[in-house]
């Protein structure tokens, strides 16, 4: 019987275990040392905050693994010989494989810091970083939060429930300003600022500094400004976890690097997730896209390829999307909306007054085609507006049939028409 091996049990790796055996009586076997069971990383902030227990964040029952005759196996791998297709774990085990699935995630980033190793410092990838977190956080009064993206937003609010005061450096002149542009930065820099955490924009780190124990006591900004803390947040993005296979055969630039069809260069080795690398990605889609809703489609692709003979099926991710939630605002982005729009693409913004409910529409400055949509607390429905992309609308196309996305009706019966005016009103000044 076939041994697939699965080295990481994420969003990745577990989609491609359920989908292998839909269709497949192969051996499965999933591999972490991480945590015994399939977990949402995504709901990890709601342990912390008390929302949720632990056992609420496995979407399967314990049971389920067993019954659908996946094996789990809790280990670090620690090499693997492609040639003699064997893993070797760090108890010294070794295992066998016919095809090896490589989903190994994240982990954040580290940028050779003074001080990033001292105690006190982390980032917040994993289940060991939370519980990390409770540790550092027991006596804690004041953190700093460096790097201003999803995880920030999420570590900031995290450490609020706990009266812990947060200052937040970032880089950019406005939060996550890099993927946002400049009208959506603003607006949620000030709703951060309205839960009294204190972000500081265009601030970087300097350095680190140590009490006489060792531990973080405070850091140093570019402008030379000490800010004394018991915790410092490194949130400056992640990175493939790949360190381990970086001195073998494998093929690996940031990441693995895969084709098309999810295969490394080294026959039957698979690489999906955070931790791959397309080498020829689709024109504005990254070559690496650590995010749920990827690894969720390439694990499901890569077990069509697996088991449906001789058809090796191509990764096709279609119209980029993703969701996040900033404080109190829900945020969902689909196609492309530039932080920085070139001569061609045009932004129309509309912004209600309470400041926590905007959209921000992306199009062609020649044809009017709707290339994309940031939206700020309010629901959308990804079905429409991944059609409307697909099927190259018009920008006038998309806000006359707004209320068909909405998932709320409320909200469009009210501001329909204000947005469709301010867009004609914004055209004639343009």
């Amino acid at each position: 019987m076939e041994h697939i091996v699965i080295i990481g049990n994420g969003i990745a790796g577990i989609t491609c275990a359920r989908h292998i055996r839909k269709n497949s009586d192969a051996k499965i076997t999933v591999i972490s040392a991480e945590s015994d069971y399939f977990f949402s990383r995504t709901a990890l902030m709601y342990v912390y905050m008390g929302h949720m227990k632990w056992n609420h964040l496995k979407p399967y029952e314990d049971w389920f693994w067993e019954k659908n005759r996946i094996e789990l196996k809790k280990a670090w791998v620690e090499t693997i010989y492609f040639e003699e297709k064997t893993l070797h774990f760090s108890s010294d085990e070794t295992m066998k494989y016919d095809k090896l699935v490589l989903a190994t995630g994240s982990v954040y980033n580290k940028f050779g810091w003074e001080g990033q190793d001292l105690e006190g410092v982390q980032g917040l990838v994993s289940k060991q970083d939370l519980e990390l977190l409770e540790k550092n956080t027991k006596n804690c009064k004041k953190a700093v939060i460096i790097g201003g993206g999803l995880i920030g937003v999420e570590l900031a609010e995290m450490l609020k429930t706990r009266n812990i005061e947060v200052t937040f450096l970032i880089r950019e002149e406005a939060f996550w300003h890099n993927v946002l542009p400049i009208q959506d930065a603003k607006m949620i820099s000030e709703h951060i600022k309205s839960h009294g955490v204190d972000l500081r924009e265009k601030t970087e780190l300097d350095k680190i500094v140590a009490n006489e124990n060792g531990r973080v006591k405070s850091i140093i900004t570019n402008s030379g400004e000490e800010i004394e803390c018991q915790l410092v947040g490194l949130c400056t993005g992640v990175k493939p976890n790949i360190d381990f296979l970086k001195h073998s055969a494998l093929e690996t630039d940031k990441g693995i690097l895969v084709d098309e069809f999810l295969q490394t260069n080294i026959k039957d080795v698979y690489a999906i997730g955070d931790c791959s690398q397309l080498k020829q990605p689709l024109s504005h889609r990254k070559p690496i896209e650590a995010v749920w809703y990827a690894g969720r489609m390439m694990g499901e692709t890569l077990a069509q390829t697996l088991t449906l003979t001789g058809n090796e099926i191509p990764y096709k991710p279609g119209n980029w999307f993703n969701s996040a939630k900033f404080f109190d605002i829900e945020y969902q982005t689909y196609g492309n909306v530039s932080a920085k729009p070139g001569d061609n693409e045009m932004h129309f913004h509309w912004q209600h007054k309470d400041n926590t409910k905007a959209i921000t529409i992306a199009f062609d400055a020649n044809s009017n085609k709707f290339l994309g949509i940031n939206t700020f607390g309010i629901r959308m429905r990804h079905s429409v507006f991944d059609q409307w992309l697909s099927e190259n609308r018009k920008i006038d196309h998309v806000l006359a049939n707004l209320k068909q996305a909405n998932f709320d009706p409320e909200f469009y019966t009210h501001y329909e028409k204000d947005i469709f005016k301010s867009f004609k009103e914004n055209l004639q000044k343009a």
